[in-house]
């Protein structure tokens, strides 16, 4: 048998929603996968390029840590055809694409039948928290809480617009991870959290420009991460008055836009004009999720 995969990238944290918050997008990671006497990862798009064609693949990895998980030897062998328009390692949730890919090829060529919770909780196993791989799992945004078990809750997305502002310079997790504090003092906590708080309401009521308010004023990750990104206060100043807000997306060095769909309409080629030096990708919210479709193979005669 033979089946594509479809998972959405995702964009994460969410401002003060740190490690708690996070969306589907319109790009994604696509997979065609048939069998095969062995493994092999043909990457079909650039930006894939140089990355593990056999067992060592993250897929694969993956899928394998799920085999053992449910005591399981071995994924039987197959060729799996990639495409992405997923710019790796920029804060767009391109690990998270393949985390939930490597479990549902698990799930597919062991014929584990997995759940959705059973998904969920996989993928937050892995990752370590949700709010990256559970949107792409899920589609829209998703608030969640994991603290060995997952809790969480989605939120459909269709009054704004998301732009990806995206350096030439990559930024890896763990550099953005050792910059953070390792604990918060408590009055400082108190009032991170009450921001969180707003903000998630607001996310909840589609009320777009409390968001980006609150996004400005996030104490959790941002005040520390931004010294990564020279250009982020000067990019939020800029957008002031023509979005709701702007916040990193996952650890970065993305920025991501918030605001309404006929302002990002009426000025996207302003901002690309005088920011030249960035990509510019206008974004939706996917409300759908993973996504699995057989396909027909023609037999040979």
């Amino acid at each position: 048998m033979s089946y594509h995969i479809r998972v959405p990238a995702s964009t994460s944290n969410l401002g003060p929603g740190f490690d708690s918050v996070g969306l589907a997008l319109n790009l994604y990671l696509d997979l065609y996968v048939l069998n095969s006497d062995k493994w092999e990862f043909i990457p079909l798009s650039s930006n894939l390029n140089g990355i593990p064609v056999g067992k060592d693949n993250l897929i694969y990895q993956i899928g394998s840590k799920v085999a053992t998980r449910f005591g399981k030897k071995d994924l039987p062998p197959c060729r799996v055809e990639m495409t992405s328009n997923i710019p790796l390692a920029r804060g767009l949730g391109s690990s998270a694409t393949a985390t939930i890919a490597g479990i549902e090829l698990a799930n597919r060529t062991l014929d584990l039948n997995l759940s959705i919770e059973d998904k969920v909780e996989l993928a937050t196993w892995i990752e370590g928290h949700p709010d990256n791989v559970v949107p792409s799992l899920i589609g829209g945004c998703i608030i969640g809480h994991y603290d060995g078990q997952v809790d969480w809750i989605k939120v459909s997305v269709d009054k704004a617009e998301f732009v990806a502002i995206i350096p030439e310079y990559e930024l890896k997790t763990s550099e953005a991870r050792d910059v953070l504090p390792k604990e918060l003092a408590y009055k400082k906590s108190v009032q991170a959290s009450s921001i969180a708080n707003v903000s998630v309401a607001a996310i909840c009521m589609q009320d777009w420009a409390l968001v980006g308010k609150m996004m400005k004023k996030d104490l959790f990750h941002q005040p520390y991460r931004k010294q990564f990104i020279p250009h982020y206060d000067d990019i939020e100043s800029y957008l002031e008055h023509s979005s709701y807000g702007v916040f990193l997306s996952g650890a970065g060095p993305t920025i991501m836009v918030v605001a309404d769909p006929k302002s990002v309409k009426e000025n996207i080629e302003g901002w690309k004009k005088d920011y030249p030096e960035f990509k510019w990708f206008p974004l939706s919210v996917s409300n759908n999720g993973l996504e699995v479709t057989e396909l027909y193979v023609e037999k040979s005669k």
